[in-house]
């Protein structure tokens, strides 16, 4: 799991000196209490750091530009105590490159009704003061999040703890690195892309193996590393007698065992936070990686099937995102379908790579055959998913744009046991309904592969779509069908005219 604490947001407060210095005395005062009641309040995932009461032009881009250089900094929450003359912030914020949030507060959440006089007035004027900076912003056609209301309230927390963790998330995704083990899925269009456009856009590089190299690691693991990490396996899950030490399958478990400590040997060495593997490349394994895949993905890593490396990047961005929260995140892929009229349900799963941290009761780590790939029967953790609300997310090229959609759904327990199912799974009903979702999900071209959430919501996915800069389509229990095939249309001739050449 990603350790958000490191991170930190700065707190910019914009007044001038028209009012005095007690003013700005007070200015600062009350700023410096918000960010105590911020940092006190248990819900923002980062320390919010108290900048000094900014006045001037040159004092504000300077503060930009100790942002842009602070590697801790993931961005800036500006509030506009008194009027601030937005003219000042223009070099400042021509020259910010971390993400911005604009919170229109005041320190106040009432008027005091039989005290309030012209003082009080200009002290207490983000009323206008913030609309001064909405429209320098609007004007110069940054992006950024508005966030309204009292400082203390919940909601308002809530929508500051999301955009902080889609910060965190932004940060993360600068320079990261994915290894990609062999290529995609052959004839498969989805995941592939434009690797280049990805770098430039959202700031990962993918990085390209054989197999073979993977193996040559693979290889050099030890007995000795691969008996500790079976004592963690029976420890941890639930095993039939014959994969235990001394069983007749066990074979099966250490081979995994020792697949699972390659790559991690791996993707340590080489400083990636995510990866991806395909059953179509298995040259010199001994079988397609499963347990492997589920454990590395509960650790914090991103991670696609058959090479798909967006999937993986958003995985990676998703588990960031949700570092510390209850519920869970995995790799997914809408299964196979229940149609019956009285209840129509997606049966999410994968052949074996689903992420233990949405696990509801015990996991069992079993060994099955699995029809396609060609090598042994490979092992695997089962479980159903935790239930509740959760969000379907994927991340396509559509040619001119990355588009990111997002799904919410209802994740229920399944209708009865399912014996005879070896993979992990989990069991939803998309919002607004199966057929206006999933026809949505179709005419916005979605991909099979997804991240999936019992964590995040919708917001913290918009607000990094939003640092990006690129397409978010969101279904949920507002969505109707008709406006949503308008809002594809219209997102078409909107990035038709403002796409980079």
């Amino acid at each position: 799991m990603t350790n958000l604490n490191p991170y930190e947001v700065w707190f910019l407060t914009g007044s001038q000196h028209l009012y005095g210095a007690e003013a700005l005395r007070q200015v600062a005062e009350h700023s410096e209490a918000i960010v105590a009641g911020l940092n006190g309040s248990g819900k923002i995932p980062t320390p919010i750091v108290f900048k000094p009461v900014l006045t001037t032009s040159e004092a504000i881009q300077q503060v930009c530009l100790e942002a842009n250089a602070a590697p801790n900094c993931v961005g800036v929450v500006a509030w506009m105590h008194t009027f601030s003359p937005s003219k000042n912030w223009i070099a400042g914020l021509a020259t910010l490159q971390k993400p911005l949030a604009h919170l229109h507060t005041q320190y106040n959440q009432d008027i005091p009704w039989a005290a309030i006089d012209m003082d009080f007035m200009n002290l207490n004027q983000a009323a206008h003061g913030d609309r001064e900076f909405g429209f320098i912003m609007s004007r110069m056609r940054l992006k950024r999040k508005v966030i309204v209301g009292h400082w203390q309230d919940a909601e308002v927390l809530e929508r500051l703890a999301a955009w902080t963790r889609a910060a965190c998330a932004w940060r993360d995704a600068q320079g990261a690195k994915l290894a990609r083990f062999g290529d995609n899925m052959r004839s498969v269009a989805v995941t592939e892309g434009d690797k280049v456009e990805a770098q430039l856009r959202l700031g990962y590089a993918v990085h390209g193996y054989g197999v073979g190299d993977l193996v040559a690691v693979v290889k050099q693991v030890s007995d000795a590393e691969i008996d500790a990490l079976i004592k963690v396996y029976e420890a941890q899950y639930v095993m039939a007698a014959d994969l235990r030490v001394g069983g007749e399958r066990h074979h099966s478990v250490r081979e995994a065992a020792r697949i699972e400590i390659g790559i991690r040997n791996f993707l340590q060495a080489g400083g990636f936070k995510a990866f991806t593997t395909t059953f179509e490349d298995l040259h010199g394994m001994a079988q397609l990686p499963g347990l492997a895949v589920q454990r590395l993905m509960a650790e914090g890593y991103g991670f696609g099937g058959e090479g798909d490396w967006k999937t993986s990047a958003l995985l990676r961005a998703i588990k960031v995102m949700s570092s510390g929260l209850s519920g869970g995140t995995s790799f997914m892929e809408d299964y196979t379908y229940h149609l019956n009229p009285n209840g129509m349900k997606v049966l999410g799963a994968h052949m074996l790579e689903i992420c233990p941290t949405i696990a509801e009761g015990p996991v069992s780590l079993e060994v099955h055959p699995l029809g396609i790939g060609g090598k042994a029967d490979p092992a695997r953790l089962v479980f159903n998913s935790q239930t509740g609300t959760a969000i379907n997310a994927a991340l396509m090229d559509m040619g001119n744009r990355f588009r990111l959609l997002v799904n919410t759904v209802d994740v229920i327990p399944p209708d009865a046991p399912l014996p005879k199912l070896p993979v992990a799974r989990a069991l939803w009903i998309p919002r607004p309904n199966f057929k206006d979702a999933l026809a949505a999900w179709i005419y916005a071209g979605g991909a099979h592969h997804t991240g999936f959430s019992l964590s995040l919501t919708s917001e913290h996915l918009n607000d990094f779509a939003d640092m990006a800069g690129i397409e978010f389509l969101k279904i949920d229990e507002d969505t109707r069908l008709y406006d949503f095939k308008n809002e594809l249309r219209w997102n078409d001739a909107s990035y038709l005219l403002t796409q980079r050449l």
